[in-house]
């Protein structure tokens, strides 16, 4: 929803805002009814019992000269907590379906499982809105109303915007991204403010994808890489 709303009146600007507001929930709505995953299911789904099954399965977002030392977060039924601290600036967690777009059908898939690791800019930046949203969702915000606080959260400079050499490590072979594409592909991200994809050369012969997120205000660049965090091939490359 944007803000630069050219009315003259006080009142005509609500009632434009409210019916914005309606159409955007609409939407979400409509594709939540054709979802798989229509509303959030029990919190114990989308929790990993063993916390340290969580904290390796966190640090095989990246390579071990990177995990070894990186801070390492958990999701408990509140929000994520510091399970090991760091020494090298990086922070790896394993974040769940609600970081998706606001229409993916995947939002509350609790199969998901993204095991990713954060770079210092990343971590200031990226993480603050992974660690806000997650609190709101298991608050009991619905996805509109999550989605209006991190509106609102960056409205009022409570949430960063991205900053230059913002990136992570998705390497992880036992990633679980969504239903169709299960494991994927390793890959590295770079988080940039809105940014015109040709200027990272985006295009459709690229190697280079690109993601517009509005909603986290932020475009993300990814880069498919030729191996695991392990060091073992990706078999699939190329198919």
């Amino acid at each position: 929803m944007k803000r630069k709303l050219f009315v003259t009146s006080a009142f005509a600007t609500f009632a434009l805002l409210v019916a914005l507001a309606a159409a955007s929930q609409s939407q979400a709505q409509s594709q939540d009814a054709k979802s798989p995953y229509p509303t959030m299911a029990p919190l114990d789904q989308y929790l990993i019992a063993d916390r340290n099954a969580e904290i390796a399965l966190a640090r095989t977002a990246a390579p071990e000269s990177v995990s070894q030392d990186a801070e390492i977060m958990v999701l408990g039924r509140h929000g994520y907590e510091i399970a090991v601290k760091g020494r090298n600036n990086f922070v790896c967690l394993v974040e769940r379906s609600w970081t998706a777009d606001i229409n993916d059908p995947g939002f509350w898939n609790p199969k998901l499982r993204a095991p990713i690791c954060f770079n210092a800019a990343a971590a200031r930046t990226y993480v603050p809105i992974t660690i806000k949203k997650t609190e709101l969702i298991l608050a009991g915000q619905s996805k509109s109303q999550m989605f209006e606080s991190i509106k609102a959260a960056f409205d009022k400079g409570e949430l960063p915007t991205q900053e230059p050499g913002a990136m992570c490590f998705m390497l992880s072979k036992q990633q679980y991204l969504n239903d169709s594409a299960g494991h994927w592909h390793p890959h590295v991200m770079f988080f940039m403010p809105p940014t015109d994809p040709t200027t990272w050369g985006a295009l459709a012969d690229s190697p280079i994808l690109v993601s517009q997120d509005p909603q986290d205000r932020l475009t993300t660049f990814m880069v498919p890489v030729a191996t695991w965090s392990d060091g073992t091939p990706d078999t699939n490359a190329g198919h």
